[in-house]
């Protein structure tokens, strides 16, 4: 029994805590930068003001987890973002393809509960930041509302992953809110003069069939005039979720200091929109229908962004401008809305895409103020027009899985996060986030202690392909449809293919590139041809003299011809794909980007894949073979297709695909990295959409690894993940390693990108 007499001067418990970093925000961001730097070996606390992770992400706002993919909507081919996120995604997808956002909370917190450097603190909020001198973070105060606890916290590190910058507010660094003028960055997107229009927030809601017929009383405070929305008719039964984006509100008003108001507001509008599917005699499919659950707290787009030394812009991301201290990359269009949300009559918001990714430089990722304050996530510096781009999660997790990098090389050197932003620092943190698995598109370090690099690499088979079988679907060519092929050799191969014609008709045939090598937007005509075809099946040869001065992708188009269909194949490879020149609504995708003049946006056509179990491989037959799946990729591997596969490919019919790694000397070896294929052009979205496996079908399951002597040094089976990390028990001393991999499937040959061996 506990028992206190009454007394004037109670306080709460205190409690002190200390670590390497700190890092205030569990979202998506604050949960990547944790990771990162706890499996680097440094103490982490992350502190999460909700009592759940993954901020909007989480169960408690429902809004997917999308990046440079877009839905799949957009020119970004094999682009979904590597390290954290990728292991966050992959593993959802394997617990959870189903896109149950409860499940998606266990994922993240089982994450982080097992990670024995990571300390967490839930339903804990940072409300004040003393500083140790006028520009550097002494410590924070923190409260609990669950426990009644103040936490006094320690480090000398700190990163602000809070999407609202509570600690770069609180410690005075400079930020932005709202739009810069056109004239401050050149950017022809901006407004001629700033403004302080944001973009709004969302809440969503989710809705059940009983079976039964449900009543529905809204509340008072329910909008009673669901005309007052512009966009009233566009309200039914079936969408739900975060397909509801556009119910936004906030703009307007400062989307910090008066988000409950904003809240209140959205609120207001889902529960009169509800009423008005179940009450205006509208939609008599929801008469069996249920409110399941309506977000408690709003997702948030906008609000602080901070001060680097570098502010990501407009022309950054549409002329993909590259800089020496990339450290990660964005993808997603340049997606800004109205500041009235639901009450404007425009479009609920307006896209447009960039030719390729983007890189995002490092200075972006830490305040010119504060000294060791690291910027994660959305508040990153940034214009408010690149914010449009950046402020999506994947691409959050991206710059704050190299802000917690960064944070474990300025602990290992005693540096401050500025310290790394050039020479040999910078390089060092580059690699250290490559062989974390982190992909930053055109920047490749050597690594010197990598151990591939002086191992001669042996293969027992490379696919040769003379042929992608025709066993699949005919496909009529209602859309345009191109093949994606790797040229290597600088020559464009000769090529077989089969058609059917319902009538005598004509084919027309093109090539094209991308004018940016690396892109995969065919704005660079190479040749075309027009192809006579008889009614019936035939078989068309195409020989072509074209050649390219670098190797790269080379799109096949076969242009749109209802009354003709081609072959497909069943064989899925990694580094090939077919796309098409598709709609996608949900991303401003109408077949083509027509530029508004004067906006400094790009014009061009849109060739997107299609989702599993669609979008096979045209059926082909090379006379000359393909030879460009060679096992010299895997030393300092790539770890996705960018101008080729990238790829160790094993012929589909090596029983047993081995690949060996040889040393004129022993070697210690106490760890070995293996990339595999998960299919970085599918962007797993980790809520409300499903998706056809819960494995990636290209990813390797099975695989041992051996000695020189034959023995069994680690066996996988089951494996689904993009990244293993063997450790043996004990070093391993020897002239040579063999891995033996097993296919994955009868139409899948076995795939590897990349094999890293160190000593420690």
């Amino acid at each position: 029994m506990i028992r206190q007499d009454f007394t004037t001067t109670r306080k709460l418990h205190i409690e002190t805590l200390t670590a390497d970093l700190i890092i205030a925000g569990g979202g998506v961001s604050g949960v990547c930068c944790a990771l990162t730097a706890a499996r680097a070996g440094i103490r982490v606390l992350l502190i999460q003001d909700r009592p759940v992770l993954g901020g909007n992400a989480s169960s408690e706002v429902r809004l997917w987890i999308l990046g440079a993919t877009s839905h799949m909507g957009n020119n970004n081919r094999w682009a979904r973002e590597g390290g954290a996120i990728d292991e966050i995604l992959v593993e959802n997808l394997y617990r959870n393809p189903e896109g149950n956002p409860v499940i998606f909370d266990t994922v993240l917190l089982d994450l982080v509960h097992k990670e024995p450097n990571i300390r967490l603190l839930l339903n804990t909020a940072v409300c004040e930041v003393q500083m140790k001198e006028p520009n550097v973070i002494g410590h924070l105060k923190a409260f609990c509302s669950q426990n009644q606890t103040e936490y006094h916290l320690h480090a000398p590190l700190y990163s602000d992953a809070t999407g609202d910058g509570i600690l770069g507010f609180l410690s005075g660094a400079s930020f932005r809110m709202g739009a810069e003028p056109a004239g401050e960055f050149g950017e022809a997107f901006a407004p001629s003069e700033a403004y302080g229009e944001l973009l709004g927030h969302t809440l969503y809601f989710y809705t059940k069939d009983t079976g039964r017929a449900v009543r529905y009383h809204a509340p008072d405070f329910a909008l009673k005039d669901i005309t007052k929305i512009p966009r009233f008719r566009s309200f039914n039964a079936q969408d739900f979720g975060c397909k509801l984006w556009w119910i936004e509100y906030g703009g307007r008003l400062d989307t910090v200091f008066d988000t409950e108001t904003i809240k209140w507001e959205l609120w207001k509008i889902v529960y009169g929109v509800w009423d008005h599917i179940k009450n205006s005699g509208k939609f008599p499919e929801a008469a069996t229908m249920t409110l399941e659950w309506v977000g408690m707290i709003p997702g948030k787009r906008e609000s602080r962004r901070f001060t680097g030394d570098y502010m990501l812009r407009q022309q950054d991301i549409v002329e993909q401008r590259t800089h020496p201290d990339a450290v990660a990359y964005g993808g997603w269009s340049i997606d800004l809305h109205p500041a009235d949300g639901i009450y404007s009559p425009a479009s609920g918001c307006n896209q447009w895409h960039s030719k390729g990714i983007y890189q995002i430089p490092y200075r972006c990722l830490y305040s010119k103020d504060i000294a060791n304050l690291f910027l994660a996530g959305r508040l990153i510096s940034s214009s408010h027009v690149a914010f449009g781009s950046s402020r999506v999660m994947a691409t959050a997790a991206s710059v704050s899985q190299a802000s917690g990098m960064a944070a474990v090389l300025c602990h290992r050197q005693g540096l401050l996060p500025r310290d790394l932003r050039q020479g040999a620092n910078l390089l060092e943190l580059q690699l250290e986030l490559i062989r974390s698995g982190q992909y930053i598109p055109g920047i490749q370090v050597a690594d010197g202690e990598d151990l591939v690099a002086s191992a001669t690499l042996l293969a027992s088979s490379e696919l040769s392909l003379t042929a992608l079988p025709e066993d699949g679907d005919w496909t009529s060519l209602e859309e345009s449809m191109a093949q994606l092929l790797p040229v290597q050799n600088g020559l464009l191969p000769v090529l077989e293919f089969a058609v059917t014609a319902d009538r005598e008709t004509t084919l027309e045939l093109e090539f094209r590139a991308s004018q940016r090598r690396g892109n995969f937007t065919p704005d660079l005509p190479l040749g075309a041809k027009t192809l006579s075809l008889r009614e019936g099946h035939q078989i068309l040869r195409i020989e072509m003299p074209i050649s390219l001065p670098e190797p790269q992708y080379v799109f096949m188009l076969l242009h749109r011809n209802t009354a003709v269909r081609v072959r497909c194949s069943r064989q899925r490879i990694t580094g090939l794909l077919t796309v098409y020149n598709s709609v996608n609504p949900a991303v401003s995708n109408y077949g083509k980007q027509e530029a508004t003049p004067g906006i400094g946006m790009d014009s061009f056509e849109f060739w997107c894949p299609r989702r599993r179990p669609g979008g096979q491989n045209l059926a082909l037959r090379f006379p000359a073979p393909l030879s460009i799946f060679g096992a010299h990729h895997l030393a300092g591997g790539i770890g996705r297709p960018t101008t080729g596969p990238n790829a160790w490919v094993a012929d589909p019919g090596d029983p047993e695909p081995t690949l060996t790694l040889r040393w004129k000397e022993p070697r210690k070896i106490g760890r070995i990295q293996l990339s595999f294929d998960t299919d970085y052009d599918h962007p797993m979205e980790s809520v409300l959409m499903t998706h056809p496996e819960n494995v990636v079908p290209f990813c390797v399951r099975n695989y041992r690894i051996m000695d020189e002597n034959g023995e069994l040094v680690h066996h996988t089976t089951g494996n689904y993940r993009s990244h293993n990390r063997i450790i043996p028990e004990q070093p391993l001393l020897t002239r040579e390693l063999t891995i033996v991999l097993e296919h994955p499937g009868p139409h899948t040959p076995a795939a590897l990108f990349a094999v890293r061996c160190y000593e420690k």
